[in-house]
């Protein structure tokens, strides 16, 4: 056990095991509702929930617990918020458009050939080198437009925005449906409504009050207030109460372990690697920028501002994306929640452990978690997108005109196209041309000349589907 903390280096960062325990179960309760939200978002694609609420947990142990034995990190990872909305609400829509029985397993194939890549980048430590060369506005753009979109999925979910569609009958008799608005204000008498704002008050004033894990208090007290609704037949949608007729047991990984097609590789090239490139780009700046701003909280940066060890903490996420694809979860990555665990006195990878031993234990209340409705996690969606549109205060909107427009076509693509990787993808092709129409070819980094000559073949394809 001597040796075991040893490796720790507990005394050299200033912490002890008791501090360590405590700092990995706070990040355990800040980011333990990503057990109901994934699950909840993936089935919207196809799959299995219950396979999908096991494949979340243990790729979150099995990554952070890389994390923390290699890198010394108090870094947590599971699935990422806003790629698991992209993998759901992006990328399986737009195959099921392309006649794909089962679009989720495609996804799930691209994440695996993204993790795959991140692997190589990470031993090439090449993906240092793509973070740097994108533009800060760029960067802080796709991450609030992330947010935005976050925050319209889940007002979608609990019927809080709907489709402003209405059918017009003609003279013969014939109806047609129309629409004054793409979008309306839901029903507001609504169990659903009403509960997932009260939920939303619910996080904003336990945050106001530093309760520890108080999203994921705000989705349970959301469910229980949604389920005293269901026996008072206010709620008339599925029951609420969890089944635990099956025991204990987490459900089985069978209907999403291993569910690859690569037949759809050979025969849709270009599309399959716009996807993977969607995955690869957003990941990349959410596990960068979430590890700086983790190890800066936590005095874990060296006198240059640089991130010492980062190559086993980058490889982490990299062999914790491919784990997830395939047990069947989407893209994993470095949670920002950590930082609760940081503020708590979390300083080594001890903490890591400490969360991964959580999700395992969590596994034995998989019953509890997917009886939890998407109106209850509305509210950690719209919290979570709060916090991630925080990047908007660093964006600069004068100055260079590549780098303005650029941020903010990624900010509003996102959420008025429902796609992150529409958002990526304008504000890089803008920020390209704008370089190249203002005389500043210089300044075009090579892997933004990449990227760029990656969308615009994607934009051709969506103009001449091949």
């Amino acid at each position: 056990m001597e040796k075991l903390l040893a490796h720790f280096k507990l005394k050299e960062h200033g912490t002890d095991g008791k501090t360590e325990v405590i700092a990995g179960i706070t990040t355990f309760l800040s980011m333990a509702y990503i057990l109901a939200v994934n699950p909840s978002m993936l089935a919207d694609a196809g799959m299995d929930q219950g396979a999908v609420f096991t494949a979340t947990a243990v790729s979150a142990a099995i990554a952070t617990i890389i994390m923390g034995v290699f890198a010394n990190y108090p870094v947590a990872l599971a699935s990422g918020m806003g790629l698991n909305a992209y993998f759901a609400y992006t990328v399986c829509p737009m195959l099921t458009g392309m006649g794909i029985t089962d679009p989720w397993k495609v996804a799930l194939t691209a994440i695996l050939v993204e993790g795959v890549i991140f692997i190589i980048l990470s031993i090439f430590k090449f993906r240092e080198t793509l973070v740097n060369a994108v533009p800060a506005n760029l960067k802080y753009g796709i991450s609030a437009g992330i947010g935005l979109f976050i925050s319209i999925v889940g007002l979608k979910g609990a019927g809080i925005v709907t489709t402003d569609a209405f059918a017009i009958v003609g003279e013969d008799g014939a109806a047609t449906v129309s629409s004054s608005t793409l979008v309306a204000l839901g029903n507001l008498g609504s169990a659903e409504v009403v509960l997932a704002f009260v939920g939303l008050i619910l996080i904003g004033v336990m945050w106001h009050f530093k309760i520890k894990g108080s999203i994921l208090w705000g989705i349970l007290a959301t469910w229980v207030l949604g389920i005293i609704a269901q026996l008072c037949g206010w709620y008339q949608g599925f029951s609420l109460i969890p089944d635990f007729s099956g025991g204990f047991l987490p459900p089985s990984l069978a209907p999403t372990f291993f569910q690859f097609d690569f037949g759809f590789v050979a025969g849709h090239f270009v599309n399959f690697a716009a996807i993977v490139f969607a995955f690869l780009f957003v990941d990349l700046f959410d596990t960068v920028g979430t590890l700086i701003g983790v190890a800066d909280q936590g005095g874990l940066l060296n006198k240059k501002g640089e991130l010492p060890n980062a190559g086993p903490a980058l490889m982490s996420d990299a062999i914790g994306t491919v784990a997830g694809a395939v047990l069947g979860t989407s893209t994993v990555t470095s949670y920002v929640e950590s930082t609760a665990g940081v503020a708590e006195g979390g300083r080594t990878g001890l903490t890591a452990i400490s969360t991964a031993i959580f999700f395992v234990l969590a596994l034995f209340l998989s019953p509890i978690f997917l009886a939890i409705p998407s109106f209850a996690t509305t509210p950690a969606l719209l919290f979570v997108g709060l916090l991630m549109m925080k990047s908007v205060l660093k964006m600069k909107f004068d100055g260079d005109i590549a780098d303005v427009v650029g941020g903010f076509l990624a900010l509003v693509m996102m959420p008025f196209t429902y796609s992150i990787a529409n958002g990526i993808m304008f504000g890089i092709v803008a920020w390209v041309i704008l370089k190249l129409c203002t005389g500043k070819v210089k300044d075009i980094h090579p892997v933004m000349w990449v990227s760029f000559g990656l969308f615009a073949l994607r934009i051709v394809t969506l103009i001449l589907p091949m």
